[in-house]
């Protein structure tokens, strides 16, 4: 599932929310490629210690724990950065995932 982030200048970016397969299968470089450079580095980090203390068996586990959790990061940091939902659906979808508090209405 997708979900469009739009800022103030009116840059959209179409984000995908759950399990990050490119994650899972290359590691750090898709948030190298969206140019998340922080989080890259972290991720390279962590499957380097996780290698160099299990002699390269473990350098794998880093990488599947961030395949769950590193599309939700992307979109909080978006988010910081004052992108915002483009649609009323992107905002469901943000708020049916727990990334987003929902908006109260009416107030």
């Amino acid at each position: 599932m997708n979900v469009k982030l739009k800022n103030d200048a009116g840059v959209v970016k179409e984000v995908k929310v759950g399990f990050s397969w490119t994650t899972f299968f290359f590691g750090f470089i898709p948030a190298l490629i969206r140019g998340d450079l922080k989080w890259a580095v972290i991720m390279f980090v962590t499957a380097m210690l996780a290698g160099i203390f299990t002699l390269g068996i473990g350098a794998w586990i880093p990488g599947i724990i961030f395949s769950f959790v590193y599309n939700k990061i992307y979109i909080k940091g978006l988010l910081e950065k004052g992108y915002r939902p483009a649609t009323e659906s992107d905002q469901t979808t943000l708020e049916q995932q727990e990334i987003i508090s929902p908006v109260a209405k009416g107030a």
